[in-house]
């Protein structure tokens, strides 16, 4: 079966139609509709990056891992970025392994396309170097906020990121994928949640969060989540 054709334009990723609509033209016959569901593994550490993501909906992970299987978010991706970025920095290598957390969809292309694209120097290039520029702003800011803030403040801030990729107060995720996001045993999270669900800022149940109070979960959360999400903002409105 063939997969469905991408639209004139696309419907929901911010980077793809910051394009002006000639540039995305040339885009659009090597785009190709993808489904993220769940746990699925988009590349492992190392992985030569075949194919750039750009999600339409759902959530993506960045995650480092030692070799002690330790695991850990560095980063989250929605409709507002891409996945697959070592593809136009002369590696072609990714240094993290990128796992879908919340389902979605999106469209792809192959890496060596999307590079011949960026290398003509137009809107695409200074695009993508922005955001860029926004993600490695967030890997910093949770490299800081992982060694100086309580878990408490990390769920906080994770959730609230949650959120603004997903852009809805209700999403699916258990325990245990938080307990990887934050690094912190599953039982450490069990704790914490319910805490935030006696203050009344969420709702947990059977894998299925949901947020009642977005602005008392940002007063709980560090300055960390404020300082990603100007950032972001700045670049979306650029």
């Amino acid at each position: 079966m063939f997969p469905s054709p991408v639209p004139q334009m696309p419907a929901k990723n911010h980077l793809l139609s910051a394009l002006p609509g000639g540039d995305y033209e040339r885009l659009r016959p090597q785009l190709e509709p993808v489904e993220f569901t769940p746990g699925r593994v988009l590349y492992e550490i190392a992985d030569r990056v075949r194919y750039v993501y750009f999600p339409t909906s759902g959530m993506l992970s960045l995650l480092s891992i030692t070799k002690s299987g330790g695991i850990i978010e560095v980063a989250m991706v929605g409709n507002e970025g891409v996945v697959g970025i070592p593809a136009i920095l002369r590696t072609n290598i990714t240094p993290y392994r990128v796992m879908v957390q919340i389902e979605g969809r999106g469209v792809r292309i192959a890496a060596d396309a999307l590079s011949r694209e960026f290398n003509r120097g137009e809107r695409l290039q200074d695009v993508l170097l922005r955001y860029t520029h926004a993600l490695l702003s967030q890997i910093s800011q949770s490299a800081v906020c992982n060694y100086f803030h309580t878990v408490e403040q990390r769920l906080c801030r994770w959730l609230l990121v949650a959120r603004d990729r997903v852009h809805s107060d209700e999403f699916r995720l258990t325990q245990e994928i938080i307990s990887h996001m934050l690094g912190v045993p599953r039982t450490n999270v069990t704790m914490r949640a319910s805490a935030l669900q006696q203050k009344g800022l969420i709702r947990y149940s059977r894998g299925k969060i949901s947020i009642i109070d977005p602005r008392g979960l940002e007063r709980a959360s560090c300055e960390c989540y404020h300082m990603v999400k100007e950032e972001l903002s700045s670049f979306l409105a650029a």
